[in-house]
C-alpha cells in the first residue's frame, strides 16, 4: 500500500474541495513530505491518476493568471470516499505497515468513530503478537540467535521492533478510550489543514 493515495483522499476531504497546491501545501505542513514519498510531483500526480480512476471529481474552477490550463479543484466521489476509509482502515491494522502508512494512518485516526479506532488498533496489537510468535517459533535456532553470527540481530531487531510496536499502540489504545482527540461524530475536529491563502512555515 502506498502512503500517497490515503494522504492526498485524506486532505482532499478535509478540505471538501481542493486544488493541488492546497494539498501540497497541507501535507508539507503536517512535514508528510519529510516521512513520505510525498513530493510535488507524485502529489499531482496521484490527484490526476485518481480523478482519471473515479475516485475524486475535477472541477475545472478559474483561468490560470499567467495563461496557463485553468485552475482545478478536486473533490471525492463516492467511490473515493469508500476508497479513503478503506485504506485507512487498512493503514491502522497491518502489522508490517511502512511507517509512512501508520503515520498517514494515525494522522487521520480521527475521522473514525472512537470505538472502531481502538478496535482496529486492538486487530493491529493481535496481528503483531502473531506475527512475533511465528519469528520466534520458526526461525529462533535452539542456541539462540546468536548461532547464526551477526545475522541473528536481524532477528533481534524484528522482535524489538514487534515489542515497540505493541507497546506504543496499546498506549494509544489507551489515550483514545481515555478520551483524548475528537473523533467522528464528537463534535468539532481538529482544524489540520491550512486555510485558503494561509502561509505554511514549513513550506519547501
Amino acid at each position: 500500500m502506498s502512503a500517497i493515495r490515503l494522504l492526498v483522499l485524506g486532505a482532499v476531504k478535509q478540505h471538501g474541495r481542493a486544488h493541488g497546491y492546497q494539498v501540497r501545501n497541507d501535507l508539507e505542513y503536517w512535514g508528510a513530505h519529510e516521512w513520505s514519498h510525498a513530493k510535488p510531483g507524485s502529489i499531482y500526480h496521484a490527484l490526476k491518476q485518481m480523478a482519471k480512476q473515479g475516485l475524486l471529481h475535477a472541477h475545472e474552477v478559474a483561468p490560470s493568471a499567467v495563461g496557463g490550463p485553468p485552475r482545478v479543484e478536486y473533490e471525492l466521489t463516492e467511490r473515493g470516499l469508500e476508497e479513503y476509509f478503506a485504506l485507512l482502515r487498512e493503514a491502522l491494522t497491518t502489522y508490517d505497515q511502512r511507517v509512512d502508512v501508520l503515520s498517514a494512518g494515525i494522522g487521520f485516526i480521527v475521522d473514525l468513530p472512537r470505538a472502531e479506532a481502538a478496535e482496529l488498533l486492538r486487530q493491529r496489537v493481535r496481528a503483531l503478537e502473531e506475527w512475533r510468535t511465528a519469528v520466534t517459533e520458526y526461525y529462533t535456532p535452539e542456541g539462540g540467535p546468536g548461532q547464526l553470527g551477526h545475522i541473528g540481530e536481524i532477528m533481534h531487531m524484528w522482535v524489538h521492533s514487534a515489542d515497540a510496536g505493541k507497546e506504543w499502540t496499546l498506549g494509544l489504545i489507551e489515550r483514545i478510550e481515555g478520551g483524548a482527540y475528537v473523533f467522528a461524530g464528537e463534535g468539532d475536529p481538529f482544524v489540520g489543514v491550512l486555510a485558503e491563502g494561509e502561509e505554511n512555515p514549513f513550506a519547501t
